[in-house]
């Protein structure tokens, strides 16, 4: 079975072949993985940007989709044959123990679900069941990008008609962000990004306003679109240290900032406006239900009141996985597809 292991911290993947468990815990659900999406969380894995990662040699990626190959004991929410998400977010079903797999004579660790594999052992309560009809390329974006995005909008921010929104970065969270505001008609939606192409791309989901991320003087770029007022809602998805500050800085005094992006460093800011009436965040997957958020996506994708497809600028194959993660570092990506399909 191909898989991508992260073998050492800060060097490229190795694609190589290893061996399943011999057979199925508790809980666990053996799934056959048709597509990964790639997301920051993988990076900063791959940096060990939380220090020495004492895991190594593990499995990788937390968003697929995939089809439902066999099932341990106790699993009930999904059977063989079944379409399913593979999401990191919890939900119903069994939390099972994690799987340990095989590389030539070594144990590969994995969490409660990966997707850099050809086939997962997966924890059920990561698991949601979804129409077989439906684009298995598409939904891999369920198992975070949309949930985790939309989340973020919906219940994190928790945005109102109307209220004016500020995204950091558009890339494929950002362009999650910039739609879901969109639904829920917020205005104006203002962009910040230095890739021109992905400020093109957020106003097909939603952008009204874009800023350029190489303006020497934000604060007057945004007083050109909002007058003497500061945006709502202030949204932070690059992990950028510095930007998370800036982000907070802007935010007015009732408004919100949610950071969405794992920091990169420390960051200071001045507390006292908590005290009142300012809100700070960090979202957590949105505060996503998968299991109750994924149906309600669907059910607006068959009748098509959305649409997900242009999200995905790029799509690679497991043994190019390491261009896709170069792709993806160098910012200039919507959101990236890892097909694991031997049959395309």
């Amino acid at each position: 079975m191909r898989s991508a292991i992260l073998v050492k911290s800060k060097k490229p993947l190795v694609v190589t072949d290893i061996s399943l468990p011999r057979t199925l815990e508790y809980g666990q659900v053996l799934v056959k993985v048709c597509y990964s999406g790639i997301c920051g969380a993988q990076i900063n894995e791959i940096d060990a940007v939380k220090g020495p990662d004492k895991f190594l040699p593990h499995l990788l990626g937390h968003e697929g989709s995939g089809i439902v190959e066999d099932i341990g004991k106790g699993v009930t929410t999904v059977k063989k044959g079944d379409h399913v998400v593979l999401h990191w977010r919890p939900s119903s079903g069994i939390q099972s123990s994690t799987a340990s797999y095989n590389w030539q004579g070594k144990k590969v660790n994995a969490g409660w679900v990966t997707t850099f594999n050809e086939k997962a052992v997966i924890s059920e309560n990561r698991l949601t069941v979804i129409p077989k009809k439906f684009n298995l390329r598409v939904a891999a974006l369920f198992g975070c990008a949309i949930t985790s995005g939309f989340g973020a909008v919906n219940n994190d921010a928790n945005v109102k008609i109307g209220q004016s929104v500020l995204i950091f970065g558009i890339g494929g969270m950002g362009l999650s962000i910039a739609y879901a505001s969109s639904l829920v008609s917020a205005y104006p939606i203002i962009g910040v990004d230095i890739h021109k192409s992905k400020i093109q791309m957020g106003k097909e989901f939603g952008l009204t306003h874009s800023i350029s991320g190489n303006s020497t003087n934000l604060e007057k770029e945004i007083q050109k679109i909002l007058g003497k007022k500061s945006p709502e809602v202030v949204f932070e998805t690059t992990g950028n240290s510095k930007l998370m500050e800036k982000a907070f800085e802007i935010t007015p005094n009732d408004g919100k900032t949610i950071f969405v992006g794992v920091p990169n460093d420390k960051i200071k800011i001045y507390s006292l406006p908590l005290a009142f009436d300012k809100v700070l965040k960090a979202s957590h997957g949105g505060a996503s239900f998968p299991d109750k958020d994924i149906p309600r996506y669907i059910k607006l994708v068959e009748n098509k009141m959305i649409s997900f497809e242009k999200l995905i600028t790029h799509e690679f194959r497991l043994e190019d996985i390491n261009k896709a993660l170069k792709l993806f570092r160098s910012g200039k990506a919507g959101r990236i597809i890892i097909n694991l399909n031997k049959e395309k």
